[in-house]
């Protein structure tokens, strides 16, 4: 069973538990709804837990670590991203330069 259809489950047990539990303790129906909510909360929150436990103790192999073929991705990464800065940088340097010179034509033009 996934972790998640368990936790529903689980949920919906709780539901039924506090409906069960608030309608033979309570009188009035604030007390059948504050007995439904917290027993409810309570099976929600256990079942995270019963979750967490079983899948710590069910992936905790341990594993080799590919650090060299990482850090040579990440290198690539890192080279490509500074290339892309400087053709960004030169793109913006070209963009600035024919504005400046646009204005100055606008500007010759007009007087």
């Amino acid at each position: 069973m996934l972790g998640e259809n368990f936790v529903y489950f689980f949920t919906v047990q709780g539901f039924f538990v506090g409906i069960i539990f608030g309608i033979l303790k309570s009188f009035d129906a604030d007390g059948l709804f504050l007995y439904t909510f917290f027993i409810t909360i309570f099976f929600y929150l256990f079942s995270h837990i019963i979750i967490a436990f079983y899948y710590r103790t069910l992936t905790a192999r341990s594993y080799k670590f590919p650090r060299d073929a990482h850090e040579k991705e990440l290198d690539f990464f890192v080279k490509e991203i500074n290339k892309r800065e400087k053709l960004i940088d030169s793109a913006i340097k070209i963009t600035d330069i024919a504005a400046k010179m646009n204005k100055d034509d606008t500007v010759g033009q007009l007087s």
